[in-house]
């Protein structure tokens, strides 16, 4: 009896044979399992976690080819202030705490509770402010794809005046603040 090893060869042993192996995430569900594994491993970011009372700390975490990973740490009352990703997509995960997260679109405003090991993912342009509300800190983790380079803030606090607003784009250098 013969076999496709017999008449071929081990094709584990020829590796031009084998599917390519992927080199990052390429979709919004293989980058949200790439923050669930991170989330998992806390002693990878725990001991990477400070805490600054004037404002939210934040530190890239992990980069790859098309996306980075950032860490941030929340005290009570800090927030992100009302902002969008430029031509980033992402995915927020809260890792220690609860957040709340603030969304404007065209249909209104939109609030949610961020409970450890909650996520989000948003698309280019999405609108949100992310606040810590709550009497303990919080840390969360960010992925974003392709990596950062510009975040939008917006003055207004209402939807229809977001749509409205002059923007102010921060035009900011892969590896600035969150």
């Amino acid at each position: 009896m013969y076999s496709d090893v017999s008449i071929a060869g081990d094709p584990l042993a020829l590796p031009h044979l084998l599917p390519p192996v992927p080199q990052h995430p390429g979709t919004v569900a293989e980058f949200a399992g790439l923050a669930r594994s991170i989330a998992a491993d806390r002693e990878r970011w725990a001991p990477l976690v400070r805490y600054d009372a004037t404002t939210r700390w934040y530190a890239r975490l992990q980069t790859g080819p098309g996306y980075e990973v950032w860490l941030l740490s929340w005290l009570p009352g800090q927030s992100s202030g009302l902002h969008d990703h430029g031509g980033s997509s992402g995915v927020l995960t809260v890792l220690q705490g609860a957040l709340r997260e603030r969304a404007l679109g065209d249909r209104g405003e939109t609030v949610r509770a961020l409970a450890r090991g909650g996520q989000r993912a948003f698309a280019p342009g999405y609108v949100h402010e992310v606040v810590n509300d709550s009497l303990e800190p919080a840390v969360s983790l960010h992925v974003y794809f392709p990596g950062l380079t510009e975040m939008t803030p917006y003055a207004c606090t209402s939807a229809a005046g977001a749509t409205a607003a002059a923007q102010v784009t921060a035009q900011a250098p892969a590896g600035q603040q969150p």
